[in-house]
């Protein structure tokens, strides 16, 4: 069956493509400098991933039985409440994970100086990408990853996943925001979170 990294790798580059935060990177690489804002972004992401991982392990001391059925609700709740989201999204939703994210990108700016250090683009980054991951439902994918699995390997799967969106979103974002579906990832989405919830269930079984 999935290893942690396997799992964590294909369920975090799945979501996070196309995802506000992903837009948030994309957007802020325009007007600042992709290295800087790269930094920002994936220590941001390695750091939410590692504190979800810890809390993970700490689900891990609940009893086994505990654990493995809230895993599988878990999942399939997610992959159901995705597949329900993408039959209501419309092709003008799209457009509005980009308006968020310019949104947050904005308020952000307009409460810094004009003049940024590369300090202050790489904790610009930092923040608006962490406090968009904040509850995000990548965040609750890696605990309950973390909480059945190897710790190392769901870190490492996680935080490479994360890295890739990373990259593709600060150095072609502009490119493919109009050619990534929501919908259509919402919908991969949802279906990946079921087949993990019932993998879960097959080696529970």
């Amino acid at each position: 069956m999935l290893t942690g990294f396997t799992a964590a790798l294909l369920l975090i580059t799945v979501s996070e493509l196309g995802d506000k935060t992903f837009f948030i990177a994309a957007i802020l690489a325009m007007r600042h400098s992709r290295r800087l804002v790269l930094i920002g972004a994936i220590a941001a992401l390695a750091a939410m991933t590692i504190i979800s991982v810890v809390a993970g392990q700490a689900v891990s001391l609940l009893p086994k039985l505990y654990i493995h059925y809230a895993e599988i609700v878990l999942f399939i709740g997610f992959g159901i409440k995705l597949l329900y989201d993408a039959s209501r999204m419309a092709a003008s939703s799209d457009s509005e994970v980009v308006d968020e994210a310019k949104e947050a990108v904005e308020q952000a700016e307009k409460q810094l100086p004009k003049k940024k250090t590369p300090l202050s683009i790489i904790a610009e980054a930092f923040v608006l990408i962490f406090m968009g991951e904040l509850g995000d439902r990548t965040q609750f994918a890696t605990i309950a990853l973390a909480a059945s699995n190897n710790a190392f390997g769901v870190t490492v799967g996680a935080i490479l996943g994360h890295s890739i969106c990373a990259v593709i979103a600060v150095s072609c974002g502009r490119l493919i925001a109009g050619r990534i579906s929501e919908r259509q990832l919402t919908l991969i989405g949802g279906c990946l979170f079921i087949v993990f919830g019932v993998i879960a269930a097959m080696e529970g079984s």
